[in-house]
């Protein structure tokens, strides 16, 4: 018997309903594909991550030097975080998310990328909520209450700059809170962020306001069910 469909975990949260789950693609072949969705909605696909893995290669990029600490904001399925690890430059990588059953689905092996992102010696997965880690004065990526400045911050949570996955989080897309953030950045450090949207002129604009520069690159790559590219927005900004 073929391998059809399987959940690998369902947990209530309070942002909702959070599942895991691993299913054959019919159209693909039988591709296996793992799939993570917050209540009826479809936040990551394993089919999809070109553009997740570009946040990362596409910021750090950007630097200069090496021993550089970098902050990646959402696990989600490790795509960029295990991109970020790839670079020889970098000499620790905080992993933020707010969900508790994501960060167990790594450390147990229920993902792909599980063992790569925890057997990393650079490699910390933090249970924290990153809007508040990273705008709170006095506090550090790591939840402590010594910050210490990075390198990069790579973000990848809301759907784009303008459709959040929780109300709540639109406070961050502000100069207030963005200069907040930008404040545990190193001079000539980067914030990138991941968008399933084009890029938007009114967020590169609010990025020149906080930043020295911002730019920002539509990545595309093929889809399967179309038969067509798709494509992605990453934003890079460097502080001064």
């Amino acid at each position: 018997m073929k391998f059809g469909f399987e959940e690998l975990d369902y947990q209530e949260t309070a942002l909702g309903d959070i599942s895991l789950r691993r299913r054959a693609e019919p159209r693909l072949n039988g591709k296996i594909l793992y799939e993570v969705k917050l209540n009826d909605e479809f936040l990551m696909s394993s089919l999809f991550t070109e553009a997740e893995i570009q946040l990362s290669r596409l910021g750090l990029a950007a630097l200069e030097g090496s021993e550089l600490d970098v902050v990646v904001g959402g696990l989600g399925l490790g795509y960029t975080a295990e991109a970020a690890l790839e670079c020889p430059a970098v000499r620790s990588l905080l992993v933020v998310d707010v969900m508790e059953p994501v960060i167990r689905w790594h450390e147990e092996g229920l993902v792909p990328l599980g063992e790569v992102l925890t057997s990393d010696s650079r490699c910390r997965l933090i249970h924290a909520d990153f809007f508040h880690v990273a705008t709170a004065p006095g506090v550090g990526f790591d939840g402590s209450d010594k910050p210490q400045k990075v390198h990069a911050v790579l973000l990848d949570i809301d759907h784009s700059p303008s459709n959040w996955l929780n109300p709540g989080n639109g406070d961050f897309y502000t100069v207030e809170a963005l200069r907040a953030m930008a404040d545990k950045i190193h001079s000539g450090g980067i914030f990138g962020l991941w968008s399933n949207d084009a890029p938007e002129p009114e967020f590169l604009a609010l990025l020149d306001s906080v930043f020295e520069s911002s730019v920002s690159h539509l990545v595309s790559f093929p889809n399967p069910y179309t038969g067509e590219e798709s494509s992605n927005s990453v934003y890079l900004a460097r502080k001064a």
